[in-house]
Parts: C-alpha cells; structure tokens; sequence
C-alpha cells in the first residue's frame, strides 16, 4: 500500500502544478489582449511622439491629442466594432473569431482603414514620414494575412507584434539612431506576445511563424518601396 503522506504529497504538487499552469495561462491571455494586434499602430504612434518629439513640433497639444486619438479610432476602435456587429448580427458565431471563415470580412474591413491611413499619412507634412511606411507596412500584411487565410489561419497576433519590431528597428536606420536597448525590448515582447499563442490559442506552429515573417517581410517591403 502506498503510505497516506506520500499520497497527500502527490495530491499537493498536482495542485501546485494546477495553480501555477492556470497562473501562466492567465499572464499568457492578459498579454494576448494587451498586445492585440488592433492596438499596435496605437502603439506604435506613441513610440514616435515619445521618441521623436520635434517631429510634431509645429502642432499644438490638442492636435497631437487627437491625432492620436483618430490613429486608435480608426485601427482599433471601428474595426472592432465592425467585429463585434458581426457577432451580434450572427455572421460570427465569436468575436474572438476562431475560424478561417470568420475572419474573411473583418480582414477586409480592417484593409480598408489601414489602407486610408496610409493614404492620409502621404497628405500629412506635420507627422513623422516613417509612418507611411508603417501604415503601408500593416496595410500590406494584411492583404497577404486574407491570402493565406484560405489555407490556414495565420497568427495575427505574431503578424502584428512582428511587424511592429521590425518597424522600431527601421526607424532606427532612418533616423541613424541607436535604439539598442528598445530594439532588444520590442525583439523580447515579440518573443514573448508569440509564446503566449503558443499556451492559449489553437495556433500551430506553422500559422505562428508565418505570420511572424509576414509582418516582418511587409515592414520591409513598404519601407524598401516608399523610402
């Protein structure tokens, strides 16, 4: 017979083991929303206000305020309201969409306002010119993220945060700046963003590593054509 401490003892670890599984799936799903791929041109925007502020010199505060605001509006904002009506309407059976199928026209709605952005950022001489690289950058991920939609379901988390990497590391050459230690930050975030797919998605490998280099491969691409 197998002595009752011993049993207790393996009860405790199963538990240990249960709590600490639940802790690094909870980390892994907080992250997943922190770093939705809706919210990386706003990100992305407040890096160059940080980072480059004598390139909005010559706007006042309260249209640095609502540039931000219209780049969270218009990337964030409307196409996540374009998923949730889509739910409610029962054309999505999840606004977390989970299928290939269901994703087909948020992708299409969501071109469409990264594609105006780009088109908005040409006209404008008050923000940075590394942003309509960026815009072009995500508008183009997303043209190829629809493509390969039709064979599997691509990772747009990894296609987001990777393209964002990429972009802080160009920004770096254009402006022939050392951003050693924020290009090390935004390569760990990278890592870790895509291993939390790993822990609470469905995703393979395969869907994750590719849309890690589609949004790494666009980012250059719009930056080898607009630059």
């Amino acid at each position: 017979m197998i002595p009752e401490k011993t049993i207790q003892l393996e009860k405790g670890n199963n538990s240990s083991n249960n709590m600490g599984g639940s802790i690094v799936k909870w980390l892994a799903s907080a992250i997943s929303y922190i770093f939705h791929p809706l919210f990386i041109p706003t990100y992305v925007f407040l890096f160059l206000l940080k980072a480059f502020p004598y390139e909005f010199a010559d706007i006042t505060d309260w249209q640095l305020q609502m540039k931000l605001f219209g780049v969270f509006w218009l990337t964030a904002f409307f196409p996540a309201f374009a998923v949730f009506l889509l739910w409610r309407l029962k054309f999505s059976d999840s606004i977390f969409l989970r299928t290939q199928k269901e994703r087909i026209v948020p992708y299409v709605i969501t071109m469409f306002f990264y594609w105006w952005m780009y088109y908005l950022s040409r006209n404008f001489q008050d923000q940075p010119i590394v942003l309509r690289f960026f815009f072009m950058g995500i508008f183009i991920a997303t043209v190829f993220g629809l493509i390969l939609n039709n064979y599997f379901k691509i990772s747009l988390h990894a296609m987001g945060i990777g393209g964002a990497t990429t972009a802080i590391i160009l920004f770096s050459i254009y402006y022939h700046l050392n951003f050693g230690a924020v290009i090390s930050i935004s390569i760990l975030l990278c890592g870790i963003v895509c291993t939390s797919r790993f822990l609470v998605s469905d995703h393979t490998n395969k869907e994750i590593y590719t849309g890690l280099a589609v949004g790494i491969g666009c980012q250059l691409l719009a930056y080898w054509f607009i630059m």
